[in-house]
């Protein structure tokens, strides 16, 4: 029987020898639920302080203006369900990890902030079509608290796609989180007909507001 969460208490790991692959290990599992990283070693010196600078968790596509107009859509509604599709060409300076690390990280965390939740059961499928690593990944999830999400991410598609869509008791938002279109339906009627509306998004750059953000959080811890 599992504990109770109160009960549970996150796995502290850490990583010894940061270099590519290493670096890697570090940043995911940074970002992995129950799982705390608290050391990080390497012969060199300032390689270990430049990854240990670097674990606070990058949740970069939280900031994407796209993503911001969907969490607020999402406030106060019963979330049942999140489609995720992020795929694109192979990227040539991709080649110690595979298609998940690269990709799929983000999206999972964007599960996870729709839906204040943890991940509780995963269900994956991975292969290897072109590259040594995985390069196509369909990954189905339930949250703690009983949403079905799935991902599906690739680098076969000739062209780079990011979409989102969410279903809920009484909307369904649908947004491109690369041209930052986000629309929302709703009014659902009893003959299928409904109402659409485009939602307002920002033109913040998501990288320099997640850096901006850790960077007031530095400046107030000191």
């Amino acid at each position: 029987m599992n504990a109770p969460r109160s009960e549970q208490r996150d796995v502290r790991v850490g990583v010894v020898g940061v270099g590519i692959m290493g670096s890697n290990h570090a940043r995911v599992l940074a970002e992995l639920p129950g799982v705390r990283l608290v050391g990080i070693a390497d012969p060199n010196r300032k390689q270990a302080e430049f990854i240990a600078e670097a674990l606070m968790v990058g949740h970069v596509e939280r900031f994407n203006p796209a993503v911001q107009a969907i969490k607020d859509a999402l406030r106060g509604e019963e979330i049942l369900s999140i489609g995720i599709t992020r795929v694109g060409p192979f990227p040539p300076r991709m080649s110690n990890v595979g298609v998940v690390i690269d990709l799929a990280v983000h999206d999972i965390d964007l599960i996870r902030w729709f839906t204040d939740s943890d991940i509780a059961e995963v269900q994956p499928m991975l292969a290897s079509a072109r590259a040594q690593n995985e390069d196509i990944a369909l990954l189905q999830f339930r949250t703690a608290s009983g949403v079905l999400a799935q991902i599906t991410t690739n680098w076969l598609t000739p062209f780079k796609a990011r979409t989102v869509h969410v279903a809920t008791r009484k909307k369904y938002v649908i947004a491109d989180l690369i041209t930052r279109q986000v629309q929302e339906c709703f009014g659902f009627q009893p003959d299928g007909s409904y109402s659409m509306r485009h939602l307002s998004v920002g033109h913040a750059e998501p990288l320099r507001a997640e850096l901006d953000r850790k960077s007031t959080r530095l400046n107030s811890s000191h």
